[in-house]
């Protein structure tokens, strides 16, 4: 059981709707069953980038790998000189270069910083799409140099527009994948632990609800919910829509 599926068992349990079964039928949908009749799946709503082919890919699905690349291969570039140190930032975007062609060209220019005589902050441009901010540590870190932050350039945007692109690509991709079991359970839930907003604030969910564009892939849940990865008490009923 990964981390969101942990939330979403913890806010099932507190509905008291009956027992709850973690992957009730093996390793096929759903990920929980409530009382043997409701079929809960589960997924993590992130943000997500356009491939050319149609397909999208989480954010962190790049941003991680990088990270976690970079913060061992850094420090291993050399010690800290008379007790100078330089955190790096890493600005990106998609399509990211792949790390074979970016490595020798990462090396080559941080050894020209690491010798140049008169060191000053400095963005080293890698491509169009990498670039690596320099800036002085305030004290010697043991390593010249050491990841300090990275800025991914394909995140942002305003809050909840990004909720609701993301929460119809998740509608849909997860419709597509309960659609063979479909007749196995009377009722079928979509619950999304929500790394984009932490949970739409009270005051912007009617708001929300109501200028959602509702498709044709809502028709196959019960019931959408969004759930704040800090609080599982924290759930927001997106769908279905009740009127006032």
């Amino acid at each position: 059981m990964d981390q969101s599926e942990r939330i979403v068992e913890k806010y099932l349990q507190s509905l008291e709707l009956g027992t709850i079964v973690f992957e009730p039928d093996g390793n096929v949908p759903p990920d929980f069953s409530i009382g043997g009749m409701i079929g809960v799946e589960v997924r993590r709503l992130n943000q997500n980038y356009h491939l050319k082919d149609s397909r999208t890919e989480g954010l962190e699905q790049v941003a991680i790998p990088l990270w976690q690349r970079t913060e061992k291969y850094f420090p291993a570039i050399g010690k800290s000189i008379d007790g100078e140190s330089w955190y790096v930032t890493l600005i990106y975007k998609r399509p990211q270069i792949a790390w074979k062609i970016a490595e020798p060209i990462i090396r080559r220019e941080l050894f020209m910083f690491m010798n140049a005589q008169n060191r000053q902050p400095i963005t080293i441009r890698i491509n169009d799409t990498l670039q690596l901010k320099l800036r002085r540590a305030g004290k010697d870190q043991g390593s010249f140099f050491l990841l300090g932050s990275s800025l991914d350039r394909d995140s942002g945007g305003w809050v909840l527009s990004e909720v609701e692109t993301n929460l119809m690509l998740c509608v849909a991709e997860k419709a597509r994948k309960v659609s063979p079991y479909r007749s196995r359970y009377a009722s079928w839930w979509l619950i999304l632990v929500d790394h984009i907003a932490l949970g739409v604030r009270e005051c912007e969910q009617e708001r929300f609800r109501a200028s959602l564009v509702v498709n044709a892939e809502f028709s196959a849940w019960g019931k959408v919910i969004l759930i704040d990865p800090r609080d599982h008490c924290r759930a927001f009923e997106i769908w279905p829509r009740t009127e006032c």
